[in-house]
């Protein structure tokens, strides 16, 4: 490495910027390539490639002054969506040296992903090589950062059981859907877009009994290929929200910048289906299904299990205690029981005050895990409070 560069990554992911600032920052292969060879052009970073996923979007660079170079890559990158800088500096991760090295094999490797050992993320890592490699950003350190990255993940995947199931955010998907149906067997799926997550989502709810299959698309043929394949049904894609009645199970997929599926046209299925369920699986990034206020209510239950444990816990502890209290106190009178009674459960109310608006704001924000694992450890509600995860 020349003297005085420094090999650094910056980055945002699942873990520390909720999706509505990830969808922002999805941008195609060719705006990517536009953007590093301006970074490039402008003297900041002798090499530099970005990788962008559903989950992730990161710069590995190699700079004199990586601040500053991080600063003008999200500069870069935010400013298609007017976001500025001072909103994403929050929520960016940056390391350096042998940090960012490791950072690096960690992700190949699937060990920084939202389904550990997903194995989408090693094909995603050397498309985003190989685009930084066209555009001539790559230079000899990238070379060999990835070189070692991808060595790294074929010894993870050879010699552990990371790779032993086939696991990623759409199987986890369909693993939910059973879960919310019961079972598979006879639910009619309809499959939008034909990116590999939806086709793999779409094979996953076959293998356990999901049909008839419908598959739509704005390329026709293209619709038609992958029925074909799936068995299934090609659907015309002004037919979507028609179809949207018929099925149990909707997937989408597609690399539409606006919602593809609107909230007028789940309320219009939502009517004709009664009271039958109608399940989204959006892989997509930006987000396929307009339904923000749903999916805000989903995020907010994400918060209810822990809340409900935190109040059982300590109505638990103050029912014991003031029984306690009471039977040192054999001669209490009613009223004097009844002010007991009422100061404790104040007493209750006032400690469960603070978490409780913690959990809700941080589910509005997209961090509720971070929040209930946090609030379940401090409170002891191991068990409790902690939804079911995949990951």
């Amino acid at each position: 490495m020349t003297p005085g560069r420094i090999l650094f990554v910056a980055g945002l992911n699942h873990r520390t910027a909720p999706v509505e600032v990830r969808e922002q920052l999805a941008l195609e292969e060719e705006k990517i390539r536009e953007i590093l060879g301006d970074l490039a052009g402008r003297g900041l970073l002798d090499e530099v490639m970005i990788i962008s996923t559903c989950n992730r979007v990161e710069v590995y660079g190699v700079a004199a002054v990586p601040g500053e170079a991080r600063t003008a890559a999200f500069g870069r990158l935010g400013s298609h969506r007017g976001l500025h800088w001072r909103d994403l500096e929050p929520l960016v991760y940056t390391v350096t040296g042998d940090e960012a090295a490791l950072h690096a094999f960690r992700v190949a490797a699937s060990l920084d992903s939202m389904i550990l050992g997903e194995p989408q993320i090693l094909g995603q890592v050397k498309d985003a090589f190989a685009l930084a490699q066209s555009a001539g950003t790559a230079g000899p350190v990238l070379h060999a950062l990835m070189s070692q990255a991808f060595g790294a993940a074929k010894r993870v995947r050879t010699e552990t059981e990371i790779g032993r199931l086939a696991v990623s955010v759409s199987y986890a998907a369909v693993e939910l859907a059973r879960k919310i149906f019961d079972g598979l067997e006879g639910k009619a799926v309809l499959l939008v877009g034909a990116g590999e997550m939806s086709e793999l989502a779409a094979r996953h709810l076959v293998d356990h009994g999901a049909l008839p299959l419908y598959v739509t698309n704005r390329t026709w043929s293209r619709a038609q290929e992958l029925a074909r394949a799936l068995g299934g049904t090609a659907v015309p894609f002004d037919q979507l929200a028609v179809t949207l009645s018929l099925v149990d199970i909707v997937v989408t997929s597609t690399a539409a910048p606006e919602p593809i599926v609107t909230a007028a046209q789940v309320r219009a299925a939502l009517e004709k289906r009664r009271t039958r369920p109608l399940f989204f699986i959006d892989i997509a990034v930006p987000r396929n299904v307009e339904v923000v206020k749903f999916a805000g209510r989903l995020q907010q239950l994400e918060v209810v299990p822990t809340i409900v444990s935190l109040r059982e816990k300590l109505e638990a502890i103050r029912r014991t205690e003031l029984e306690r209290a009471l039977g040192r106190l054999p001669a209490a009178g009613e009223e004097t029981r009844r002010v007991m009674e009422a100061l404790s459960q104040a007493i209750v109310n006032k400690v469960l005050h603070a978490p409780m608006v913690k959990l809700k704001d941080s589910s509005r924000a997209g961090h509720a895990r971070r929040w209930t694992e946090m609030i379940s450890e401090l409170f002891g509600l191991r068990g409790h409070g902690r939804p079911d995860s995949h990951e």
